[in-house]
């Protein structure tokens, strides 16, 4: 495989200091990536999204109309509150906040998701968390999948209990690189990762459907240090011979097969594929400023 090039490095925003913003700088134009594509950018920050031009929603299932909220009951244990205490905020999604928590008992650090039930309003969102709940159920145990230890709820919340990964995203590991670029032997050892991720999730019936470096953590700061894929949120079962008819995912990474929908775990695949990219030659394979561009250059 030959070195890629990019007259443009990737640029983005760190998880630790969201405002700060690298700037771009030129360097050495080489035959490679940036000759195929000269529309290709750098990556965007984590608060730059492209502009949506379409009707379809490609972050999240948008089934169900009859209003759930705080009267849901999920089944799960009561009393978190007895066996730990929420500590620091770790970041924040569409229904919830995750923290870290201590384990009251044997003072064990670990991540809470903590879920508002009011924010649920619709079955489908409900639907989303007991999945997940199951997914992480069913892929625990596998050392490049985030650990699940228990999932709680009371009136207000669901608490979904998982090991606690420190070593950033992936995405800020790539930003901190030379040229955000990694070299090939490097990349390997990353791939090789998500490539068991995608492979432990197919065994199970499962795609993931949303891979991209934000959804990847490292267990701590070392170099060394082992991927773990932290969220589900989008996974879904799938029958063998069945596709996947809506359309799900990061613009960026999203497979031909999801826009035609018509998809199913060939679309990890691809995924990875977007990835490898950006890890070899520091920017993406496809960018536009909306959407609907990024879906046609794809």
């Amino acid at each position: 495989m030959g070195v890629c090039f990019s007259a443009i490095r990737v640029t983005g925003t760190s998880s630790s200091s969201s405002r700060r913003t690298s700037s771009q700088t030129n360097a050495n134009r080489k035959e490679g990536c940036n000759k195929k594509n000269p529309k290709s950018k750098t990556l965007p920050e984590k608060n730059d999204k492209p502009t949506s031009t379409t009707t379809t929603n490609t972050k999240r299932r948008t089934t169900g109309s009859v209003p759930c909220g705080k009267r849901t009951e999920f089944g799960y244990a009561k009393d978190f509150h007895e066996q730990y205490s929420i500590g620091k905020l770790l970041g924040h999604g569409q229904f919830g906040y995750t923290y870290v928590a201590i384990h009251k008992s044997n003072g064990d650090r670990v991540a809470v998701k903590r879920l508002d039930k009011s924010k649920m309003v619709l079955p489908v969102a409900v639907e989303d968390v007991k999945r997940e709940v199951q997914i992480l159920k069913a892929l625990s145990g596998h050392e490049n999948v985030v650990q699940f230890y228990n999932a709680f709820d009371d009136d207000d919340y669901v608490y979904i209990v998982m090991e606690l990964c420190e070593g950033g995203e992936l995405l800020d590991r790539i930003l901190s690189k030379k040229d955000s670029r990694y070299s090939e032997k490097d990349a390997a050892v990353v791939v090789r990762q998500l490539l068991k991720v995608a492979g432990e999730c197919h065994l199970h019936g499962l795609v993931h459907r949303d891979m991209k470096p934000e959804n990847f953590l490292f267990k701590s700061a070392k170099l060394d240090s082992p991927l773990k894929a932290t969220d589900f949120g989008l996974s879904d079962f799938i029958k063998p011979g069945k596709k996947f008819h809506d359309i799900v995912g990061s613009a960026y990474y999203v497979a031909p097969e999801v826009l035609k929908r018509r998809s199913g775990p060939e679309s990890d695949v691809w995924s990875i594929g977007v990835i490898t990219y950006i890890l070899l030659c520091g920017r993406r394979p496809f960018w536009d400023r909306t959407e609907d561009g990024i879906f046609k250059e794809v």
